[in-house]
């Protein structure tokens, strides 16, 4: 079959017997034994002293094919050794003399599985690698993800070719899809591209365009990585002709701290003003660098504290360029697969009413907030405690279901609130959660930051009313579409279970078991809970005294300030 054919791929041309050659020899010989033990006799290990002890192993019951297999594993660890030592002695033009000769020898046999991490060793460690063997390289049968990152090295070589891209997109998909969050690829990536501009850009399209085809925004968060990885070691040949470098360099300095000052708001400004005429292309880039979820974060973030202080100020939305500044930046992140998606280089038009109408709705709730936190201080006379509000204007949910920008910086507020431990702002909002933009609150980035802030509010699981907003009014809407949720939901619930009244908890039990279509992972998470539910099913009493992991909460609603 094709299978074994690529097992012996190359090995005629070296003059070595084959698989097929021992066929051949079998069908037009008399004495089939004889033949056998000629062909064994010619092709076998050429050493005296074997003549003696291959019986012995046969006596043992050992097969030749595992004690030759064995020699053969040996024999290539050796050689990769070698390879590898050869890469690091002597003088240059000598090693790579030798490391050249050792491809032409060997290339022949790339595509068989077992050769492959050879050549693919020799390759890596050359500068360059001449078109024939980048040629062969682009052909199918070539595993590659055995070669790490060196399938991309050979993949830019013959990228003049317009199918070059393209074509070999899926094979670099090996590289990174599975290991996206792992600095280990940025790393190898690193290595790879060395000082080498054409390679950069090569790889800079394969992120691109791996970007188009699986809408993951890892990928987004990898091309800024990279740059940065690139500019802590200082290749300056590579980062002087990166037109991101100083926009993603500064980004770069918010998301570690988390926020953008108004000093590096000028400067980011000041990089998206100065795209020129005729190089719009740029903006494709900017785009995927804002598009990183680490940017996103701390862009809404910032967006939510810059309201937090207009409310102080008592300014509009309108009239705060830094504000703006971030909306725009987020808009263009948002806009990024559409960008490189239509080739049409433009920053995206900003709705007007998201900041005349949707941002000063947002500033509305921290006033109740602050209103609220007031009212709880004043000394009541005859009148009752004041309810928190309990209503949401119906223009927010509105913008949350259709305005992607409006439907991000509404989740992270949202985060924000739970974070500040602000129960009755988070139930009051949750209801807007259930249809969002695109699903969007029930996307995996979303509910693990939200899932981590909610362990803040444990000591309100025991509520009847916060579980069944919480579980009932979002989490189980979505369930049973959204194997996600399911998943978040109980990981949520083996940290927090203990904090859940036991009648709710026998009821979220029962919601959460898994169907004849669940996936493995959900199975497994469930199998987990029900262990713990069984070790762990105290009296009410028991619960409420229950060590809490986290910090006693504040006998008042906090306000949703810095």
């Amino acid at each position: 079959g094709p299978g074994q054919a690529e097992m012996y791929a190359g090995l005629q041309e070296l003059g070595v017997a084959n698989g097929e050659d021992l066929k051949e020899t079998l069908t037009n010989c008399t004495e089939p034994l004889k033949a056998i033990e000629q062909f064994q006799t010619e092709n076998g290990v050429l050493l005296p002293s074997l003549q003696y002890a291959l019986p012995f192993l046969d006596l043992h019951g050992t097969p030749r094919l595992e004690f030759h297999q064995s020699v053969f594993d040996e024999l290539r660890e050796k050689l990769l050794e070698r390879v590898s030592a050869i890469a690091l002695e002597g003088k240059v033009e000598e090693r790579y003399k030798k490391l050249e000769d050792l491809l032409e020898k060997s290339f022949s046999l790339v595509k068989m599985p077992s050769i492959q991490p050879v050549v693919m060793c020799v390759m890596k460690h050359l500068p360059k690698v001449g078109p024939l063997h980048c040629g062969v390289m682009c052909v199918p049968g070539v595993t590659w993800c055995v070669s790490g990152v060196t399938s991309l090295v050979c993949l830019w070589q013959v990228g003049s070719a317009p199918s070059a891209p393209s074509a070999s997109v899926v094979q670099c998909q090996g590289l990174t899809e599975d290991s996206l969050h792992s600095s280990q690829v940025v790393q190898k990536l690193t290595q790879m591209i060395g000082k080498n501009v054409k390679l950069y850009d090569m790889v800079l399209q394969f992120l691109r365009t791996l970007f188009l085809r699986t809408r993951n925004v890892h990928y987004c968060t990898l091309r800024a990585e990279l740059l940065m990885s690139l500019h802590d070691l200082e290749i300056s040949e590579i980062c002087t002709v990166d037109p991101c470098h100083k926009f993603t360099w500064c980004l770069d300095a918010c998301i570690r701290e988390k926020f953008v000052d108004n000093k590096r708001a000028r400067e980011l400004q000041g990089f998206l003003d100065g795209v020129k005429k005729g190089q719009e292309q740029v903006l494709g880039d900017l785009s995927m660098i804002l598009c990183d979820p680490f940017a996103i974060n701390t862009l809404a973030l910032s967006t939510i504290r810059h309201l937090q202080d207009l409310v102080g100020q008592d300014t509009l939305p309108r009239e705060s360029p830094d504000l703006l500044l971030l909306l725009r930046m987020l808009s263009l992140g948002q806009g990024a697969w559409d960008m490189i998606d239509s080739q049409v280089f433009k920053e995206p038009k900003m709705e007007a009413e998201l900041i005349t109408r949707f941002l000063p709705l947002l500033m509305s709730f921290v006033v109740d907030d602050h209103t609220f936190t007031v009212d709880q201080k004043l000394p009541s006379e005859e009148k009752g405690p004041i309810p928190y509000p309990s209503t949401i204007p119906e223009a927010f949910t509105k913008f949350l279901q259709e305005n992607r920008i409006a439907c991000e910086i509404g989740l992270y507020y949202i985060l924000h609130i739970t974070k500040q431990r602000n129960k009755n702002a988070f139930l009051r909002l949750l209801p807007a959660l259930v249809e969002t933009f695109s699903d969007l609150a029930f996307s995996d980035i979303f509910l693990h930051l939200l899932t981590g802030n909610l362990t803040l509010l444990s000591d309100e699981f025991a509520l009847e009313e916060f579980c069944t907003s919480l579980f009932d009014g979002f989490f189980l809407t979505a369930c049973s579409r959204k194997e996600n949720v399911h998943r978040h939901v109980l990981r949520l619930l083996l940290h927090l279970h203990h904090k859940v009244a036991p009648a709710k908890l026998e009821s979220l039990q029962k919601a959460l078991e898994p169907t004849k279509q669940s996936g493995e992972a959900v199975k497994e998470l469930y199998n987990q809970l029900s262990e713990k539910l069984e070790l762990h099913k105290p009296s009410p009493a028991e619960v409420t005294e229950t060590p809490s992991m986290e910090l006693p909460l504040p006998t008042v609603p906090t306000p949703a300030s810095r």
